[in-house]
């Protein structure tokens, strides 16, 4: 396993297509619900207990080798949102784009041309990341970094928060991300029926609602 690896993957520069996605933060932002500091970190703990917890579980299943179609119909059935499945299939489009030019994989070719409006983003990331010569852990703990990462990074915009407090929210959940992580990878290893259903209701309700709206910053 190359660490080295696991850092070009969970970079932020990493062109991905992340930047244009909050997370939900921007509905949050605009409902009240995420003013400072202290509520991204529990914004962001609690996205990483539901939702964190299936996309790390699904690119950790990836890894072990089950297989990709299937996983990504068990995207589709754990993404009960229209909007989210939606972006999480263009995220997946772009996840492939980069994945395919830095880490050039049969079987990232394979599930390209199986779907190709793009497939979840946690199943391409789970494919790069076995490319890429990771192992299950390593792709839940991207998964589980880009949770979090990405409402952090998008709350710094909205807000005009402090980018040194918006780190310091994540370095305060590095253990949610080490349990997210060794949690996803354990039930990976169980085979696509063990793989966790976590859900944030909440969030699908917002990210409808963000998506009917004409005048956004971020795409979720």
């Amino acid at each position: 396993m190359s660490r080295a690896a696991l850092l070009v993957l969970a970079d932020g520069r990493f062109p991905a297509g992340g930047h244009a996605h909050s997370g939900g933060a921007e509905a949050a932002v605009g409902a009240g619900l995420i003013r400072d500091a202290r509520d991204l970190e529990e914004f962001c703990r609690g996205r990483l207990h539901t939702t964190g917890l299936t996309c790390a579980a699904l690119a950790a299943a990836a890894v072990c080798g089950h297989d990709p179609l299937a996983l990504d119909e068990a995207a589709d059935a754990r993404t009960p949102s229209p909007a989210l499945r939606d972006a999480a299939r263009r995220l997946g489009r772009q996840m492939m784009r980069a994945a395919r030019a830095t880490w050039p994989s049969p079987r990232l070719d394979a599930l390209a041309a199986a779907r190709p409006r793009g497939a979840h983003q946690p199943v391409v990331l789970g494919l790069a990341a076995l490319a890429a010569g990771l192992g299950p852990e390593d792709a839940a703990h991207c998964a589980a970094y880009e949770t979090a990462g990405g409402p952090a990074t998008a709350v710094v915009r909205l807000l005009g928060l402090n980018p040194f407090d918006a780190t310091a929210v994540l370095a305060r959940l590095a253990p949610d991300m080490d349990e997210i992580a060794a949690r996803a990878a354990a039930a990976a290893r169980e085979g696509i029926d063990a793989l966790p259903a976590a859900s944030a209701p909440l969030l699908d309700i917002a990210a409808e609602q963000h998506a009917a709206r004409s005048v956004r910053l971020f795409t979720t």
